[in-house]
């Protein structure tokens, strides 16, 4: 097996988060569910982002979050996702590069537009967002670089992106190529309404040796599962992975890797802003340290780190120098 050329390669749903400051009477006016997530169509995103007022536009969507804590850790990183051909594919793919992250996935022609989160944050620190899944639902197999994925350790999938066909099926294929080229994959359950739609599919990739690496939270551990009971269903799923991390918010979190437990507090944090993104940098915490080789413990205590800095300030990127960071409290 080759040296790889890549920590990790990801993908995921390509969307760019547009934040903006707004009033409590503007949510009421525009109809809004005030700090809650809706999806919208392209129409509704339109007369959104017309209402909003001076905005940032930051690359986003869960594994590219991941992939750019990651990326700030030091780790060599690519990033597959669909955007359009667009004024917001163009900050998207701009930004993620920026930020030092390979992304080549070529922009797809016409409707839908590039997918974006409409985020309107009130005084109270709310975020109320609002989601187009627009180009990043209609990813190709056929745009999906193998030659990238073989040359990748460990191949990061967003369970977000499992429900549209098309990217499933390019996940399907990349799963193939990181498995021929004898590199792992890692994957995320993202949420409890994923593995409603599609929690058969997910046992079967466990049940046929597809998965390596499964990140999972109490609910989604419970939903997968059917045990209610954490310890029931840890024990349960643990044994089907090579590695099970199991995030438990002010709880902690659980590790398991071939008969071996670990687990970590959750890091302090004197005032909890906003948890957008905390699963996110917690894998990428996590990935870092097991790309790395450390022990199980030590790579939990760097996924819990990176959690602690995403939640003590609003938005899904790293504010403080993650690397330092680490340095700081690991020594």
């Amino acid at each position: 097996m080759t040296a790889p050329r890549y920590d990790v390669i990801a993908i995921g749903n390509a969307i760019v988060d547009v934040v903006a400051s707004c009033s409590d009477e503007l949510i009421d006016e525009l109809g809004l569910n005030k700090g809650g997530m809706t999806l919208v169509d392209e129409d509704q995103a339109r007369e959104l982002y017309d209402a909003m007022g001076p905005a940032r536009e930051i690359s986003g969507g869960s594994a590219a979050n991941t992939l750019a804590g990651l990326s700030a850790l030091g780790a060599q990183c690519a990033f597959v996702g669909q955007v359009a051909d667009d004024q917001l594919g163009t900050v998207f793919a701009h930004d993620i590069r920026a930020v030092g992250i390979d992304f080549d996935t070529p922009s797809r022609p016409g409707q839908p537009s590039t997918a974006r989160c409409l985020i309107f944050v009130t005084p109270d620190g709310q975020r109320t967002m609002n989601t187009f899944l627009g180009a990043s639902q209609f990813l190709p197999a056929k745009a999906l670089d193998e030659e990238a994925v073989s040359a990748a350790s460990i191949l990061y999938l967003e369970g977000y992106l499992w429900d549209p066909e098309e990217p499933r099926a390019a996940m399907r294929r990349a799963i193939e190529s990181a498995k021929t080229a004898g590199r792992k994959v890692a994957f995320t359950l993202s949420d409890g309404f994923v593995i409603a739609r599609h929690g058969d599919d997910f046992r079967k990739l466990i049940a046929d040796g597809l998965i390596d690496i499964l990140f999972a939270n109490e609910a989604e551990l419970a939903a997968l599962t059917g045990a209610d009971d954490f310890e029931a269903g840890l024990a349960q799923l643990a044994p089907l992975v090579p590695v099970l991390v199991v995030t438990r918010s002010e709880k902690g979190a659980v590790a398991v890797a071939q008969g071996e437990r670990a687990q970590v507090a959750a890091e302090p944090v004197d005032h909890v802003v906003d948890t957008t993104g905390a699963g996110d940098l917690f894998a990428a915490g996590f990935l870092f340290g097991h790309v790395k080789g450390e022990p199980l413990a030590l790579c939990l205590r760097r996924g819990a780190i990176a959690a602690a800095e995403i939640i003590s300030h609003y938005g899904a990127r790293p504010e403080a120098d993650l690397a330092e960071l680490m340095r700081q409290k690991l020594g």
